[in-house]
C-alpha cells in the first residue's frame, strides 16, 4: 500500500496546502505562461478605483509638524495612502516665533532605523527653512514604506517628541 491514511496527516496536508495557497496569493505579479495572476483577476478584490487623483495631507492636521503629537495616531487616522499622494510638511522656521527648537525632516532606508530614531544613514529631505509658508511637499511616489522623522537635537525629536510615522502607500 502506497500511501496509509493517518489522522496526524491530514491537518498538515491542510496546513501546508493553505500557506502555500496564500504565498501563491501574495506574489500578485505572477506570470504563468500567457496568462498572468494579479490582484485584479481575483473575484474577491474590488477593481481599481479609475476617478481617484492624488490627495494633499497636511502633516499633523491643523496641528502642522511640531514636538510632541503622535504621528503615528495621526498616519493611522488618515490612512489609507495612496502611491502619488503628496505628505505636506508645515512648521516654523527656526527663531522665527521666538521658538529655538527648529524641525526638520528625514526618511529612515529602514524599519530598525526608524524605530531606534537612528540617523547614520538617513537622509534629510527638508531643512529646518523648507516649512514654512506652504510648507515641505513630498510625493509617495513608490509602493513602499516610507519612514519619516525630525532629526533635530540630535534625534531627541524622533526619540522622546513623537515626531516620526510610518505610511505605505496603496496603488490606485
Amino acid at each position: 500500500m502506497a500511501f496509509a491514511y493517518n489522522a496526524q496527516a491530514f491537518p498538515l496536508l491542510a496546513l501546508l496546502f493553505s500557506s502555500m495557497f496564500a504565498i501563491g496569493l501574495a506574489n500578485y505579479d505572477f506570470n504563468w505562461g500567457s496568462r498572468t495572476w494579479n490582484k485584479t483577476n481575483f473575484p474577491y478584490t474590488h477593481p481599481p478605483n479609475a476617478t481617484h487623483t492624488s490627495n494633499r495631507f497636511i502633516v499633523g492636521g491643523s496641528e502642522n509638524w511640531h514636538y510632541g503629537f503622535n504621528y503615528m495616531d495621526w498616519a493611522r487616522n488618515n490612512t489609507p495612502f495612496f502611491v502619488n499622494d503628496t505628505l505636506v510638511f508645515k512648521y516654523d522656521p527656526p527663531y522665527a516665533t521666538g521658538t529655538e527648537f527648529p524641525h526638520s525632516v528625514y526618511l529612515f532606508p529602514n524599519y530598525w532605523s526608524f524605530i531606534k530614531c537612528d540617523f547614520k544613514k538617513a537622509k534629510r529631505i527638508a531643512d529646518p527653512s523648507e516649512g514654512a509658508g506652504e510648507g515641505f511637499e513630498f510625493v509617495l511616489k513608490k509602493m513602499q514604506t516610507y519612514y519619516f522623522a525630525c532629526g533635530e537635537h540630535k534625534g531627541i525629536h524622533c526619540k522622546t517628541g513623537n515626531m516620526k510615522f510610518a505610511v505605505m502607500p496603496l496603488k490606485h
